[in-house]
């Protein structure tokens, strides 16, 4: 989060704040105050599959006169959510759900909370069922490289990849559903972010850039 060449024009979509145990280590006052500082006028929150931050963000971005985005990246199971089992060698991916709305945001809650009573198996897991029933007001973002459609890419399955977008596309119509791209100079993404693009060019989707943010300054890291 350290440049300002963007100023005015880019919002983080993909960030990790303390809330995301042992993974992120960004504290929510100093995430705002930074986000200010470089000029951008809203944020997102998307913690690994929990919204305890979600209240403590609001309230601080408000005061600091940050718009914020309250998000989730969820843990999505490769089958049922019941099913205590890998699939394929897969526990589970990787999906951004951001709250368009109110009735977006209920939707969220509902999906986190069902995912920590019904979906538990190492992580608290939605699937693909209650994502149909409660997508409503969501917007979703393809995610990171753990993400279902990077990872049949990266796996050389394209046609999976092309299977999953327009399933995608049928729970969240096009205005909805967007394709991510990342770019940390990993080898995985550079390969998972041709085949993305690809797959937004043949289907009319829009490109998100994000950064999977897990702290504040460069020498957190």
């Amino acid at each position: 989060m350290e440049s300002d060449t963007l100023k005015g024009s880019f919002v983080h979509l993909h960030v990790h704040t303390e809330y995301s145990l042992l993974d992120g280590a960004s504290r929510i006052p100093e995430l705002i105050r930074r986000t200010k500082e470089l000029g951008m006028d809203a944020i997102a929150i998307t913690d690994h599959g929990a919204m305890y931050g979600v209240i403590d963000f609001y309230k601080e971005a408000k005061k600091q006169g940050v718009k914020p985005i309250i998000g989730c990246e969820v843990y999505l199971a490769p089958g049922a959510r019941q099913e205590r089992a890998e699939v394929n060698g897969i526990r589970y991916y990787h999906l951004i759900l951001l709250a368009e709305n109110q009735v977006g945001y209920r939707n969220l809650v509902k999906l986190v909370s069902l995912a920590n009573i019904e979906g538990m198996y190492y992580r608290p897991r939605i699937d693909k069922e209650i994502l149909r029933k409660y997508h409503e007001g969501l917007i979703c973002l393809s995610a990171c490289v753990a993400g279902e459609i990077p990872k049949a890419i990266i796996q050389d399955n394209p046609d999976h990849a092309d299977e999953l977008v327009r399933e995608y596309l049928d729970i969240f119509g096009k205005d909805n559903f967007f394709i991510e791209i990342q770019n940390h100079q990993l080898s995985e993404e550079r390969k998972a972010n041709i085949g993305l693009i690809d797959l937004a060019r043949k289907y009319g989707i829009g490109l998100v850039v994000t950064n999977d943010l897990h702290y504040v300054n460069r020498e957190d890291s």
